[in-house]
């Protein structure tokens, strides 16, 4: 017999973790729902041409494609086998799969939008908190089973959906403690680049290159860049173009510099433009506004295909880990479904890798993992029939309680109680019950109070 184990990237979560993942969870949905968004669910799989061709030939190689079903007769077996031959010579694959686990949220959003766009509100603004899937290889903070949490608006151009994400992000990451850089670029100053570059179609080779920039370095860059077929002056001006550094305003002033008359490149920067003024902090606006956690990033490239305005990267300062957020405006996914001209703009949080950086930083709080925070103990049957009837009184008004499952010694449910973390024990004895009161004591601290029936129901715990 096999030992139990897990697939390669997928992971179990005890309670410990599961609260503070929830802690995570409740605060983002928070923010969403305080900003106006409303929540949507989408299946864990969908058609495999939704997908494909979505995600450029990197991340269509990372799709989990699923077996088609029903192997239940030799002639299907037969088929199956036949069908794997195809692949092998490069023919359809639509015999064996038809379906895949979704890689991300935003295509299966997009795809519930091209199908009911004539019922929805617009501009329609949805969050979606769920699990998604890649075939990537597992290292720390990479996984592949794992929570995106994402926010969009579809159905408007205003620039003012980006201010809104941005501050999402600002006001999320505060909420939770994190200290964070929210880095900006516009892939419009990336479609100017390829124009100076020899012409748009340079665009994807440039933008994959660009992407793997904090993993391979400039001269890996470089090399791929005259792999992928440019020459040596179309690698000097991207060189330019990523060496760019300082403010945001000496940043803005070099790529005006770079990009000369360029309209799309202006188009790119009168959005970064606009996003920085907005976000300005003032004396008036409370805690939680992007302000200057806004920083332009020209290296920032997002290798999706489907971004076409600003782009957004979260990173945690004061931790070695790699974004914990991201998104950008793509002004025509729903096009890729027959439904042309509904623009859309959103961003995602990594909650796995939020996760691991609030444990690195500690920053959880301690409630969290309070569970139960009242312990009745168990001191015979007419004590325990007694502690049962409060401690039902006590769950009626949302307190949260258990009694110890047998009769036994103190000692024994003292450290069930410390183990468990609960911070409050219930005693009720021969003595209490005659009386009508109970023992309340603080494991915390190891004080204790008499109180009566009454007021234990009144106790603010």
């Amino acid at each position: 017999m096999s030992k139990p184990s897990l697939p390669q990237g997928t992971r179990d979560f005890n309670a410990e973790t599961v609260r503070k993942r929830n802690h995570i969870f409740n605060t983002i949905r928070s923010v969403f729902e305080v900003y106006g968004f409303q929540p949507l669910e989408t299946p864990a799989m969908e058609n495999l041409d939704t997908l494909m061709g979505k995600y450029g030939d990197e991340g269509d190689k990372l799709i989990f494609k699923i077996l088609n079903n029903g192997l239940d007769n030799p002639a299907k077996q037969q088929q199956v086998k036949e069908d794997f031959e195809k692949i092998l010579i490069g023919k359809n694959t639509k015999g064996i799969t038809e379906r895949a686990l979704r890689y991300d949220l935003t295509i299966p959003f997009a795809r519930y939008v091209a199908m009911n766009h004539g019922q929805l509100t617009f501009p329609f603004k949805r969050y979606q908190i769920q699990p998604v899937w890649r075939a990537d290889r597992p290292q720390r903070g990479r996984y592949r089973e794992f929570y995106q949490c994402d926010c969009d608006v579809v159905g408007s151009y205003s620039l003012l959906n980006e201010v809104e994400l941005a501050n999402i992000y600002a006001t999320a990451f505060e909420k939770l403690g994190v200290d964070v850089e929210i880095k900006i670029n516009s892939r419009k100053l990336l479609a100017a680049l390829a124009e100076l570059c020899g012409g748009a179609d340079k665009m994807i080779d440039i933008t994959i290159a660009i992407d793997k920039l904090d993993k391979i370095g400039i001269e890996k860059v470089k090399e791929e860049l005259a792999q992928r077929g440019l020459n040596g002056s179309q690698i000097n001006i991207i060189e330019k173009y990523l060496s760019i550094s300082g403010s945001n305003d000496e940043k803005l002033l070099a790529i005006k510099h770079l990009m000369g008359n360029n309209l799309t490149a202006n188009k790119g920067m009168d959005e970064i433009e606009y996003l920085l003024n907005y976000s300005l902090p003032t004396n008036d606006l409370p805690t939680g506004q992007a302000g200057s956690r806004l920083t332009i990033d020209f290296t920032l490239a997002r290798g999706l295909n489907y971004y076409t305005g600003i782009i957004f990267e979260v990173k945690a300062k004061g931790v070695q880990m790699g974004s914990i957020g991201g998104g950008g405006r793509y002004d025509d996914l729903t096009g890729t479904f027959d439904v042309p001209n509904i623009p859309g703009v959103g961003i995602s949080f990594g909650v796995d890798r939020i996760y691991d950086v609030m444990e690195e930083l500690n920053l959880f709080p301690e409630t969290v993992q309070i569970a139960t925070q009242v312990l009745f103990f168990n001191l015979g049957d007419a004590e325990s029939k007694a502690a049962f009837g409060l401690m039902q009184q006590l769950r009626a008004k949302n307190i949260r309680c258990e009694m110890y499952h047998e009769q036994t010694k103190f000692d024994k449910q003292f450290k069930y109680a410390d183990k468990k973390q609960i911070p409050y024990a219930v005693i009720i004895g021969t003595k209490e019950l005659e009386e009508g009161n109970c023992n309340l004591k603080n494991l915390k601290d190891g004080g204790q109070q008499t109180l009566t029936n009454r007021q234990l129901l009144n106790f603010t715990f």
